[in-house]
């Protein structure tokens, strides 16, 4: 997938182009239903496919000051998108100046004179121009929608209805309150696939060339985790072909039995061996299951016989996993 980050480098458009727009935060099954579309249509055309995406996530430009975890920052999200399929994206710096730009002028500018579109997809829910001004459909008849832009610009639109799944839309917002609940298994259906967080090791643990202790720290993450409590988890090791996946229990919260906060990012690898390791290794986090909310047990020998009987939980979990992968 080529990514473009300024108009100024986008190529001159000699074959159509079929684009979708959005934040894409999670490229979840509805995302990935709209860029399936995208791409066969570009296909079709024998044109090209892009995804129009922004960062920073306008709700942190015109909401500064209320805080706004990502499902998937950046490098994720572009990784997500390239194992779509799609020819490119473009990541438009999202300012001030952009939030202000008309729906007309951003179909005129972006749309049309930049990209060339010849056909732009969208979910009927899609908002864009100065206060979300704007829409998709033409019976939207408050406001200038897309398609009558699409009209007096020359490009088509295609709009596509919400999908759904157990019982609600599946949606970013959807999605960014299962995980804040802790709900990894509902959100792992949502997304299509386990939700996961990439960090490297917490600073200051004295981790060298050979990592000997099966507990791992993640450094702080800023963006979205799921709820404090403990959950069956793997974590990745490294990246490439030398990547190693292991296993693990991790606890996400302030260990209260423990007395003062000391909010850490913790796994326990099941199946480890020593590794090489640093502070600027590679980790991915991929939660599977919430085995039971943060607690705050009367004494240490509570909480070890807790974790004795979490760490049973999550072999007889990655068994039985591994059993019906066997079978399947």
């Amino acid at each position: 997938m080529r990514i473009y980050t300024r108009l100024a480098d986008l190529p001159a458009a000699h074959t159509p182009v079929v684009a979708t727009i959005g934040n894409f935060d999670g490229v979840h099954l509805g995302h990935q239903s709209v860029i399936a579309e995208v791409i066969a249509r570009a296909r079709a055309l024998s044109g090209q496919s892009l995804a129009i995406t922004f960062d920073p996530h306008p709700a942190r430009v015109l909401r500064p000051t209320q805080p706004f975890p990502l499902i998937t920052p950046l490098p994720r999200k572009l990784d997500l998108l390239a194992a779509t399929g799609i020819d490119a994206a473009l990541v438009l710096p999202f300012t001030q100046a952009l939030s202000q730009m008309s729906a007309h002028d951003f179909a005129q500018t972006i749309l049309k004179q930049a990209i060339h579109a010849t056909e732009v997809h969208e979910g009927e829910n899609f908002r864009f121009g100065h206060r979300a001004q704007a829409g998709v459909a033409t019976a939207e008849n408050s406001v200038t929608s897309l398609e009558a832009l699409g009209h007096e610009l020359g490009f088509g639109v295609c709009v596509y209805a919400p999908r759904t799944l157990r019982g609600g839309p599946i949606s970013s917002s959807r999605i960014r309150t299962l995980i804040a609940s802790g709900n990894v298994s509902q959100t792992r259906t949502l997304l299509g696939r386990p939700f996961c967080i990439d960090s490297t090791p917490a600073a200051g643990r004295g981790y060298g060339t050979r990592y000997t202790v099966p507990t791992i720290n993640l450094a702080p993450y800023a963006d979205l985790l799921p709820a404090n409590g403990v959950y069956v988890t793997t974590l990745t090791i490294g990246a490439g072909p030398e990547a190693e996946t292991f296993e693990a229990v991790t606890n996400i919260g302030n260990r209260p039995t423990f007395g003062a906060d000391s909010f850490a990012v913790e796994s326990h690898l099941l199946n480890f061996r020593p590794i090489a390791l640093d502070e600027q290794t590679p980790l991915r986090l991929t939660f599977l299951l919430r085995l039971r909310p943060e607690i705050k047990w009367p004494n240490p020998e509570a909480l070890r016989t807790q974790i004795g009987l979490d760490l049973s939980r999550a072999r007889r979990y990655f068994a039985l996993t591994g059993l019906l992968a066997t079978a399947s």
